[in-house]
This record gives structure tokens, C-alpha cells and sequence, in this order.
């Protein structure tokens, strides 16, 4: 979305753009999947809140949005019942705007200390899920800034996409041709080869290296990427160093396709309002459907170092397992909960070699790399992605767009020695 973001600003400023996309679709890590009427989200899923940006977009592609609403439902000591599992701990995470003290990271948080076993277990695994992070690294600097940004756009309200997240991207990518720019699947970039006002980009066509020649290239690919050395850069611009200072949270999600929405059906449940299960001893320990959206799907979501866990699994593993907990969680036959399946689509965004973890994340003292990042380089490269936002709403589709605009109006400030073409007089 940075990249498809920034590609249609400037071909509508008049630049030519190409845009190199190493996958074989646009959209990085918005994936979505259809299996007849049923939509699969396999990537972003949720509009948080308001951000105008995302907003606007939706509008012009003419695309239905719907609110998520419903009731929430908590499992633990082997009982199933309402809660309101969020509000206690949105509470606790609003006093973070408060800390006059030293970036730490969140597990050195003193305020955290101070809570009961279980309400500090219960703030930890939000934050470690929400934010695909790990609490020993996390800043309570960057936790403060996000809370607040999230209050600013009101996040604690959710929508989703009904068409189909994907149905935004491909948009933009339309919008970004009928500008001009060229967009070009299966390409994934290898090197750049830089010195202020030229760049040399060497990028793969299947068994042929392509060399390319710029001015000026945005760099949008996932933090993980950058972390992986997934394109080489010579020389190695220092913003490339800043990345490393962030971090690349991980998330396994898997969404089940079941051929009934058994839990508002089934004689014993009838839960035909669920929208959010918090199980506490499950793994994984949050699920959610499509409420109010009839579907019959059912997502499983693990954030953060739990998430290894099902590291090694196949889908048809991760399938059974999750029938298993599910079969727990509402005490019904195992064998019910197989035959109801009809598929388990996951994603594994960490082994993706174009992406190598879902989202990022600020670690104790690293709000200056974020800033590194999005500052340009010697006006000649310019990083994109959710993790150069600047906003505090790493991790999100509108961050990533925004920092798409941001880049594009970054490279379309004129160079020295274009000021001077512009304003040179002939003799």
C-alpha cells in the first residue's frame, strides 16, 4: 500500500514511475482468499477507527465497509461466558501517556508490577498480541504515542472491508496506471547501486537480471526485508542501520471455513452474536468471526513469541489443532468439529521471503530510527512502509499509506541542481 500509494502520486505529478513488485499480485501483506461466497482474510483485516486517509480511499473505490459489533465472550477455568475482556486493560494502557520517565522497555514498566499475577498476565499477553511484540522489547515511549494516536482517530472502533480487503490495493494499482505508472508483478529487486541523483536498481526477471536506472527510488518493502538483507544496498545509506534498531513482530493467523456457523446453530451454544472469544488457555487464545456478517468462518490469531508455537505446522496440523482447542472451548465432540471443517487457509508471514514477519514494532529508545527512516537520503532514496510512519500507528494499512504520501511529497521536492535547470537563464 506505501509503495501503490506513492507510484499513483507521483505519476499524477507527472514523474514517470515504474514500480517493481516482487510478488506475483499487489497488495503485500493484504491477502485475501475466496472460497465460493466465503472471504478469507489472510493478511490486514480490520479498519481501525477513522484515519481519513484509508477512509477517502474506500470511498472512491466505491467499496461497503460494515462495523464490527456482537458480544464478547471469555474462556477460562474451563467456563465459557460474556466479558468485557478490553476495558480493564485499555484503562491500564492510557495511564502510559502519564510516564515522565526514561524509555524502558514494557516488562521493566514499574505501574506493571504493581498489578495481581493474573491482571499482569492479562496486559501482558494484550500487548504482546495486539502488537505482535515482544514485552521485553516494546517501549512504553512508543505504547504512549500509539495510545494516543489510536485515541485520536477513535481506534477502539473496528469496521471491516465486506468486497474483500484486496479489493483496495488492486484499486489503487488501477488508479496508479490510468496516472501513467508502469507496475510490474514478479520482480523482486536484488541490489541498488546509489550516489546522490542516480540509482541503479537490479531487479530479477525470472533467470534474467534486469539493471535500471532513476533519479530518485522509493524503498517500500517490509521492515523484515530490510532486516534480512533482502535487497542489497552500496553504499549502505545509514537509514539502513536506523532499521535495525526497530523491530519485526510475528503472528501466525489461520481463519476456518466450517460447513454451518455450528456456535449460532448448534442446540447446546446458539451463539449467534459471538464476535470475539478470548480463551485464556487455549492456543491460540484469540478468535473472532464475522459478526454481524453471517459467514461461517472462525479466525485464530497468536501475536507475538507465542506464535512459534505453530511454527512447524502444516495447515492440515494447524487445522486439527485448532478443531481440538475449539472442541474444548465448547465442549462439543471432537469428531463434530473435523467433519464441520471444510478448510484451514494460514498464512506464514515470517518464512515469506518478501515480507519475513506481519508488522513492526518500536522497541525502548528507538523512536529516533523511526524518524531516520522516513528522513530522505542524500534526496535520492526515500523508505516507505507502516514502519517509517511517523504517526504512531505502526502495524496498520493507513500507516502504510501514509507514509506512501509522505515519500511521494519527499521526491517531488526539486534537487539543487534541478532548482538550477529551472531557474538558469540562456546566455
Amino acid at each position: 500500500m506505501a509503495g501503490l500509494t506513492a507510484a499513483r502520486r507521483l505519476a499524477e505529478a507527472g514523474r514517470q514511475v515504474l514500480v517493481l513488485e516482487a510478488r506475483d499480485r499487489v497488495g503485500g501483506r493484504i491477502r485475501t482468499i475466496r472460497e465460493g461466497d466465503q472471504i478469507l482474510e489472510l493478511g490486514a483485516e480490520f479498519i481501525h477507527g477513522h484515519p481519513p486517509e484509508l477512509w477517502d480511499l474506500i470511498r472512491e473505490a466505491g467499496l461497503s465497509t460494515y462495523p464490527i459489533d456482537g458480544t464478547d465472550y471469555c474462556h477460562r477455568d474451563g467456563k465459557l461466558r460474556k466479558c468485557d475482556e478490553q476495558s480493564p486493560i485499555f484503562k491500564f494502557l492510557n495511564q502510559l501517556e502519564k510516564w515522565k520517565g526514561p524509555d524502558l522497555a514494557f516488562a521493566d514498566y514499574p505501574p506493571l508490577e504493581k498489578l495481581s499475577p493474573e491482571k499482569r498476565e492479562e496486559v501482558i499477553n494484550y500487548v504482546q498480541s495486539f502488537n505482535a511484540a515482544d514485552y521485553r522489547q516494546i517501549g512504553i515511549h512508543s505504547l504512549a504515542v500509539q495510545q494516543h494516536a489510536e485515541d485520536e482517530i477513535q481506534g477502539d472502533e473496528v469496521f471491516r472491508i465486506r468486497e474483500g480487503y484486496d479489493r483496495l490495493p488492486q484499486f489503487l494499482a488501477w488508479k496508479a496506471r490510468e496516472a501513467g505508472a508502469r507496475i510490474e508483478l514478479s520482480r523482486p529487486v536484488e541490489r541498488i547501486e546509489w550516489r546522490r541523483g542516480r540509482v541503479e536498481v537490479y531487479a530479477r526477471d525470472g533467470g534474467e537480471l534486469l539493471e535500471l536506472t532513476a533519479g530518485k527510488v522509493i524503498i517500500a518493502v517490509p521492515l523484515g526485508v530490510l532486516h534480512q538483507f533482502g535487497v542489497v544496498f552500496d553504499p549502505v545509506p545509514h537509514a539502513l542501520i536506523a532499521a535495525h534498531q526497530l523491530s519485526m513482530g510475528p503472528v501466525r493467523r489461520f481463519t476456518l471455513l466450517f460447513r454451518d456457523r455450528w456456535w449460532a446453530e448448534h442446540d447446546d451454544l446458539k451463539l449467534s452474536k459471538l464476535s470475539f472469544l478470548f480463551a485464556h488457555d487455549a492456543m491460540p487464545p484469540v478468535w473472532w468471526t464475522a459478526h454481524p456478517w453471517e459467514t461461517r468462518t472462525l479466525t485464530g490469531w497468536i501475536g507475538g513469541p507465542r506464535s512459534a508455537s505453530f511454527a512447524q505446522c502444516t495447515r492440515e496440523q494447524v487445522g486439527d489443532i485448532a478443531c481440538q482447542e475449539l472442541a474444548r472451548i465448547f465442549s462439543l465432540p471432537i469428531d463434530y468439529l473435523r467433519n464441520q471443517l471444510v478448510c484451514c487457509a494460514t498464512q506464514d508471514w515470517q518464512t515469506d521471503p518478501y515480507a519475513f514477519g506481519a508488522y513492526s514494532y518500536v522497541p525502548a529508545r528507538g523512536l529516533d530510527a523511526v524518524l531516520e527512516l522516513a528522513t530522505p537520503v542524500e534526496n535520492t532514496l526515500y523508505f516507505a512502509g507502516e514502519h517509517t510512519d511517523v504517526t504512531g500507528h505502526w502495524g496498520t494499512v493507513h500507516a502504510a499509506i501514509r507514509s506512501g504520501e509522505r515519500a511521494a511529497k519527499q521526491a517531488l521536492i526539486p534537487t539543487r541542481a534541478q532548482l538550477h535547470q529551472m531557474t538558469a537563464r540562456p546566455a
